[in-house]
């Protein structure tokens, strides 16, 4: 297996140049990215229908991996917005001068190098790239097999486009897809900064469990939408749809419904068809499945599949008695990724939105949500759920960390 190490290297020389690019290169760069895409979609499309055609169609994981015109448009489009977002680094936080006369500055700068392993989207290629190119931070981009066709023609599409910009290539470098690779990865603590894990779970714990280099989780998500007694049913019944069936194969899709004793009959009744239109599959327990008899992709649940992440027209259905039991569950089994309540009653909303513990937490509102593009955020890296340096939508803000600067006269410390 040949070493990945001189891939490394150049892609950490490359950063350091782009932090000499200015402003405007970098927006130009971005805008002709999302042209080019466009222009060149027809390329993309046929290196991605490759990748499609040696997969399940059944598996979420196709899903994912699909690309299509409209995809393609909605990708050029976050990229726009990338480039009109104000660059992160550079930006002057402090500032002030000691007795002694030194000048002391604290100024956001790039993380440096940021290496991001993922599964199957190749949007992921083009986000990371974007942000990436915005912050001044170089990227190593390790996709799946799944998707390398589509990833390799990714790149040379940015590739093609940073050469015409005046912009070093190497500092958006895509890695071979080869799993062994990962492990020189994971022990490149000289040239990469930080590395963010994007898919299943057990790729995330498996980077964290291995990297010397630190990470930054993108966790995955099971995301419970709770509908309280008093809430407005019909409201409750689009949020749980909506939250559910608009795309099962993301993360911020709701994987357990909680539903209170107290109208848990009129609200499921109310729910049954437009969950058998989309053909949803539904594991419920006791409580849930008496209620929901005779709907024809009901399912016993068990214990497990609460803690389940179905990526697919799969949910979970328990009944609860009442908040503290919801908040419980919720406690139980969320991977702290989007939690969300549907009531009127105001206080009941408060105390849900101020006790669970996840990155995004809704009152009477959808958890598909939680993306970065959706909060005005730009493309995102993905959902951290982990609570150092970035929590929530990993986007263009957070690729920065501090420096000090201090400027003297001669001064020594006495």
């Amino acid at each position: 297996m040949k070493s990945i190490q001189p891939l490394i290297i150049k892609t950490a020389k490359a950063a350091i140049a782009l932090r000499q690019a200015t402003d405007s290169q970098i927006k130009k760069a971005l805008q002709l990215l999302a042209s080019e895409l466009e222009a060149d979609s027809a390329v993309l499309l046929k290196a991605n229908a490759l990748d499609v055609s040696k997969q399940d169609p059944a598996s979420p994981r196709t899903d994912r991996l699909l690309l299509n015109p409209q995809r393609i448009k909605s990708i050029a489009q976050s990229i726009r917005k990338v480039s009109r977002l104000p660059d992160p680094s550079g930006r002057l936080l402090e500032k002030r001068t000691l007795p002694n006369g030194l000048k002391l500055e604290k100024r956001a700068v790039p993380l440096g190098v940021v290496g991001a392993i993922y599964e199957s989207r190749p949007n992921v290629t083009f986000d990371i790239a974007a942000l990436c190119l915005r912050s001044r931070n170089g990227c190593l981009l390790k996709g799946s097999q799944e998707a390398l066709a589509t990833n390799k023609a990714a790149l040379v599409i940015i590739h093609k486009v940073l050469k015409v910009s005046g912009i070093d290539p190497n500092c958006v470098t895509l890695l071979p897809a080869e799993r062994e690779n990962v492990q020189e990865l994971f022990t490149a603590t000289r040239y990469v900064d930080v590395l963010i894990p994007r898919g299943s779970d057990s790729l995330i714990q498996y980077v964290r469990a291995n990297s010397r280099v630190p990470v930054i989780e993108t966790g995955a998500g099971v995301c419970h939408v709770y509908v309280e007694k008093g809430a407005d049913l019909d409201m409750a019944v689009a949020i749980v749809v909506n939250a559910k069936v608009s795309r099962p194969s993301v993360c911020n899709s709701m994987d357990t419904l909680l539903v209170d004793k107290a109208v848990a009959s009129s609200f499921l009744k109310k729910l049954k068809g437009p969950l058998e239109k989309s053909g949803v599959e539904v594991f419920a327990d006791a409580a849930a499945g008496g209620l929901l008899k005779g709907y024809p992709y009901l399912k016993k649940a068990k214990s497990s599949d609460f803690a389940r992440e179905f990526l697919s027209l799969k949910c979970a259905v328990k009944v609860v008695g009442g908040i503290d039991e919801a908040l419980e569950h919720i406690r139980r089994y969320s991977t702290r990724h989007s939690e969300a309540i549907v009531s009127r009653d105001q206080q009941q909303c408060e105390r849900f939105l101020l006790e669970v513990d996840a990155a995004a937490v809704y009152a009477n509102a959808s958890t598909r949500f939680t993306d970065g593009e959706e909060f005005g955020l730009g493309a995102e890296i993905g959902i951290s759920t982990q609570k150092l340096h970035a929590r929530g939508p990993f986007a263009l803000e957070k690729l920065v960390t501090e420096k000090w600067i201090v400027r003297g006269k001669g001064q020594v410390r006495e």
